[in-house]
């Protein structure tokens, strides 16, 4: 089939995620190797942005390819009453990875389905019914994820949300703060989130659920011991701490999961994307021994057709052992901190470039419309005639050849773990061209 053919015939006879259908303007891939993808006219791309955040090892790694080939061959298919070798194996490594007593993996499909069975077994364990969020998360695209985020692509579906989900704001943006010494707007940030929890009632609240790095939102970083703080907050009430790792684990930041650049041990953690670098649909919870313990004699009600589903267990444990063989949770750190030198060293060029927030390889730019005032070049949730810059910006990197999100007034920067310094390079060289068009759009 030719380039145009494939996709007019993927509009007509498909539907495009979060997305005016008409609108859509798909890039068809032939192929992928390493950072890079190949359209079918041959135009290579440098993807910087993982995917979606996800693709941690690169693009067609055979081995993965011969781990899902050599397990279809001896069994594609039990059904979760079953097990089999492969499930043990990656159970077990998948404990080894995980701090403290996290050594239960339920597996799931995606992120999402991951985020809903941890809200599930919350509220099955600790008898309450309430979960509670932030406004600046995503946490999947499901009924539950959506919910419990607070990402404005729910906000279409409003009058679908699950009951007993609540959000807190972020301890950063609160109202006569900004010329507060750190100490201080850490405890009246956590001060904030106690009251919440005595508004709402002590023994009605299940869980939180925070990202163990920001993602999507923006990369936003948490102040120095929140996460910490609100662990502490969750273990005086007897509140379950959920940890979404879905796109922060996996080496993303630099450790294993996200959670661990802050001190804490969750109760439960999301996994998906990098678990298996996106090769194949796998999710997983994993889940404390505490809890666990509470289900040896009392049925845990939930479950799925494709739970530890043997083909994708096999793509895991073989990506789990490249993380490791190719020591790319190394890599990442180094990679991090030479992005980051890059990064500073464009400013002088560059008037639009705002702050950088990156955690390892999670990174997110701010693009500027005025310096002094710090306002960005469209807005949280901006629309229409607000993204006309930002529209500009996400075409011409597009046209130079780089993958990646231009949202609001962020470019995200996120490659693959195993990104070396000349594709570092050769990726900000666009990135850099795409902004000169901020440079002469600033007030």
């Amino acid at each position: 089939m030719t380039k145009e053919q494939i996709i007019a015939d993927s509009k007509e006879f498909s539907l495009f995620s979060w997305s005016a259908q008409a609108s859509v303007n798909p890039i068809a891939i032939e192929r992928a190797e390493g950072v890079y993808l190949y359209e079918i006219d041959g135009k290579r791309i440098i993807d910087f942005s993982s995917g979606l955040m996800s693709v941690n090892i690169g693009h067609g790694d055979q081995r993965v390819t011969n781990a899902v080939v050599e397990q279809m061959q001896k069994v594609s298919f039990v059904t979760p009453t079953c097990t089999t070798e492969i499930r043990a194996k990656l159970s077990r490594k998948l404990a080894e990875i995980c701090p403290g007593d996290l050594n239960k993996a339920f597996y799931t499909l995606c992120g999402t389905s991951s985020v809903d069975n941890a809200i599930k077994l919350a509220r099955l364990y600790t008898g309450r019914h309430k979960i509670i969020g932030r406004y600046r998360a995503f946490h999947g695209g499901s009924i539950g994820g959506m919910t419990v985020g607070g990402d404005p692509r729910k906000l279409a579906n409003d009058s679908q949300q699950m009951p007993n989900a609540l959000h807190l704001d972020d301890p950063y943006y609160f109202f006569g703060m900004k010329d507060l010494d750190e100490d201080t707007k850490l405890s009246l940030s956590l001060e904030y989130v106690e009251r919440i929890i005595h508004f709402e009632g002590k023994t009605n609240i299940a869980a939180f659920i925070f990202e163990g790095e920001s993602g999507s939102s923006g990369c936003l970083h948490y102040p120095k011991g929140y996460l910490k703080g609100i662990k502490v907050l969750c273990e005086k009430y007897g509140i379950l701490f959920i940890a979404d790792e879905v796109m922060s684990g996996f080496g993303r930041t630099g450790k294993w999961f996200g959670f661990e650049n802050h001190d804490i041990i969750p109760d439960m953690v999301c996994m998906a994307k990098g678990l298996t670098s996106s090769y194949l649909p796998l999710g997983c919870l994993m889940v404390s021994d505490k809890i666990a313990a509470k289900f040896e004699s009392t049925p845990m009600m939930i479950g799925l057709t494709y739970n530890a589903h043997p083909v994708a267990l096999a793509a895991a444990l073989a990506v789990i052992n490249i993380y490791e063989s190719d020591k790319l949770i190394e890599n990442t750190r180094k990679m991090s901190a030479y992005l980051e030198s890059k990064i500073e060293a464009m400013r002088s060029k560059h008037p639009s470039m705002g702050a950088f927030r990156n955690t390892g390889l999670l990174g997110c730019l701010d693009i500027l419309k005025n310096k002094t005032t710090g306002e960005l070049i469209a807005p949280y949730n901006a629309s229409g005639d607000d993204l006309k810059v930002t529209n500009l910006i996400a075409a011409k990197v597009r046209e130079l050849g780089l993958y990646t999100f231009v949202r609001w007034g962020y470019i995200f920067i996120a490659p693959p773990l195993c990104v070396n310094e000349k594709e570092i390079d050769e990726g900000l060289a666009i990135i850099s061209q795409a902004l000169s068009i901020a440079d002469e759009h600033m007030s």
